[in-house]
C-alpha cells in the first residue's frame, strides 16, 4: 500500500523512476514563504468559519512558524518523495502537531493552494523586479545628463543618418523601459487574484469564505469561477510576454554597446568591472556581459513559447502538465532581474567617447539632409533638393570631401539658392539644435524627455512602494 498523503486507493507505492519524474520540489521549493503564508490565511479562516478549532489553529499555527524559521536556517530537509514544497509541509506539521495538522487541508486542494503560492511569488517577485526596471531606467537618464553635450551619429540600416544626442539615443532606451513597466503593472494586476476557495475545481462543501481569506493574504480580489481559478496560467504568460520584450529591449542596447565598444566604432569604453580578457590575447577588453544579455534573451522567448505550447490543448481544470509552469518562470525571473540590475551598474559606470563621435561626423555626410531642408526653405522644391544634395554628396566622394568643405562657388554650381550660410547650417551642433521639433534631438526636446522621465519614475517608485509593502507580510 502506498504511504503517499494522498495514497489511501492505491496498492503499491510509485516506481522511484516515476516518484523523480513526478515530484517537483527540487524548484517549487522556493514558493516555502508563499505556502506557509498561505495556509497561516487559510487555517485562520477555517477557526473564523467554525470549520477548525481556535486550538487546532494554535497549533498549526505555531507548526507552521516553526517550519518556516527551519527552512530558512537549513535545517529542513525537503524530501524527494512527498512531491512538492506542499507536501512536505503539510507532512512535517501533521508529524510535528497530530491530527490538528492533518485538518489544515480541509477545503483545500493541492490545485487552489498550488495556484495561490504561484500567485503571491508572482506577485511578491513582480515587486522586486518593480525596483529593478526602476533603476534601469534612472541609469540612462543618469548617462543621458552625463554626457548630455555628445553627438554621434545615427544609424539607420546600420549607415550613417542625422547627426543626435547621445542623451537622446539613451533616453530612447528609457523609453522602452518605461513601456515595459507599465506591462509589469498589468502582469501585477493579474497576479493578485487570489484562486484559494476553488478547492479542485469545483468549490466546497464547507461554509468558507474566499474573500476572507483574500484579504489575509493581501490579495485584491478573488477568482469568480472555480475552473477558472485553478486552471489559469495567463498570468504567467504574460509575464513571459512582458520578460520577453524587455529582454528584447535590453538584448538590442547590448548590440548596440558591444558595436560602440569595438575599435572600429571607440565610441564607449565600458568599466573593467563589466568586462572579461581572453585567455589567450593579451590586447582584448570583451562585452561579455551584453553578449551574455543578448544571448539570455533567446533563453527567455524559449520559456514563453514552451509555456504557450504545454497551455494550447489542455481541457479544463488542473492537468499534470500545468507543473511545467514553474521551472521556466523561475528561471526568467532570476534572468531579468540579473540583466536589470547588472545594466543599471554597466552603463553608470562606462565612459562615452565624445571627441572620437565628433570626429567621425566631421568626416561624413550625416548632415546632408540639413543641407537639402535649407533649399526646400529658400522654395526649392524638397524632392529637387534632395536631388541637388544627393549630387552634392556624390561630387565629394569623388573629390574626397565632405560638405562643410566645399567652396562657395562649388555650392553656387550646384544650385544658386545656396548663401554663406549654408555654413553654419551644415555645422553638427546646428544640425542637432535645429531639430526642436517634439521628440526630436534637439537640446531642450531631449531636456523636456529627461524632465517628464524623471516624473514618470518618482510615480513609479511610489508604486513599487505600495506593492512591496503589500507582500511584506510574506518576508
Amino acid at each position: 500500500m502506498s504511504e503517499m498523503m494522498w495514497g489511501g486507493r492505491f496498492q503499491k507505492a510509485e516506481e522511484r523512476s516515476a516518484l523523480d519524474f513526478n515530484a517537483s520540489v527540487s524548484y517549487d521549493c522556493r514558493m516555502y514563504k508563499e505556502d506557509i503564508a498561505g495556509s497561516l490565511a487559510h487555517a485562520s479562516m477555517l477557526a473564523d468559519r467554525g470549520i477548525i478549532s481556535k486550538e487546532d489553529l494554535e497549533k498549526i499555527t505555531g507548526g507552521l512558524l516553526k517550519i518556516k524559521k527551519e527552512i530558512e536556517e537549513g535545517r529542513f530537509a525537503f524530501s524527494v518523495e512527498l512531491e512538492d514544497v506542499h507536501m512536505n509541509v503539510e507532512k512535517r506539521l501533521t508529524d510535528d502537531i497530530g491530527d490538528a495538522g492533518a485538518r489544515l487541508h480541509t477545503a483545500r486542494s493541492r490545485n487552489d493552494q498550488c495556484a495561490a503560492d504561484l500567485h503571491m511569488y508572482m506577485r511578491r517577485h513582480i515587486a522586486k523586479l518593480a525596483e529593478k526596471l526602476i533603476a534601469a531606467e534612472e541609469a540612462l537618464i543618469g548617462v543621458s545628463e552625463k554626457y548630455k553635450d555628445v553627438i554621434l551619429p545615427g544609424y539607420t540600416h546600420m549607415q550613417r543618418a542625422q547627426p543626435v544626442l547621445f542623451a537622446h539615443h539613451m533616453m530612447a532606451y528609457c523609453a522602452m523601459l518605461q513601456r515595459d513597466f507599465e506591462r509589469l503593472v498589468g502582469c501585477y494586476e493579474m497576479a493578485d487574484a487570489s484562486p484559494l476557495g476553488a478547492c479542485a475545481l469545483a468549490g466546497t462543501t464547507y461554509p468558507t469564505m474566499p474573500k476572507e481569506t483574500a484579504e489575509k493574504l493581501h490579495f485584491s480580489k478573488c477568482y469568480g469561477n472555480s475552473l477558472d481559478a485553478v486552471s489559469d496560467r495567463d498570468y504567467l504568460l504574460q509575464f513571459l510576454s512582458f520578460a520577453s520584450i524587455c529582454m528584447m529591449h535590453l538584448s538590442r542596447l547590448s548590440e548596440e554597446l558591444i558595436l560602440w565598444s569595438t575599435g572600429e566604432f571607440g565610441f564607449i569604453e565600458l568599466d573593467d568591472g563589466y568586462s572579461t580578457g581572453s585567455s589567450i590575447m593579451p590586447q582584448k577588453k570583451n562585452p561579455d556581459i551584453c553578449e551574455l544579455v543578448r544571448g539570455k534573451t533567446g533563453r527567455v522567448y524559449g520559456h514563453l513559447v514552451a509555456l504557450l505550447t504545454v497551455m494550447k490543448g489542455l481541457p479544463l481544470a488542473y492537468d499534470k502538465d500545468m507543473q511545467e509552469d514553474k521551472e521556466g518562470v523561475f528561471d526568467t525571473i532570476d534572468t531579468l532581474r540579473f540583466a536589470l540590475d547588472i545594466y543599471a551598474g554597466m552603463l553608470s559606470t562606462m565612459t562615452v567617447n565624445g571627441a572620437r563621435t565628433r570626429a567621425v561626423l566631421e568626416n561624413d555626410f550625416s548632415n546632408a539632409t540639413d543641407m537639402a531642408d535649407y533649399l526646400a526653405k529658400k522654395g526649392l522644391p524638397f524632392r529637387r533638393a534632395h536631388a541637388v544634395v544627393g549630387n552634392a554628396v556624390a561630387y565629394c566622394i569623388e573629390n574626397r570631401k565632405v560638405l562643410l568643405a566645399l567652396t562657395m562657388e562649388e555650392f553656387k554650381k550646384m544650385s544658386p539658392l545656396f548663401e554663406t550660410d549654408i555654413y553654419e547650417v551644415l555645422q553638427i551642433e546646428n544640425c542637432v539644435k535645429n531639430r526642436d521639433s517634439y521628440g526630436g534631438t534637439g537640446p531642450e526636446q531631449v531636456k523636456r524627455q529627461q524632465r517628464e522621465a524623471k516624473k514618470i519614475v518618482s510615480r513609479q517608485k511610489k508604486l513599487a512602494a505600495e506593492w512591496k509593502e503589500a507582500n511584506a507580510f510574506i518576508e
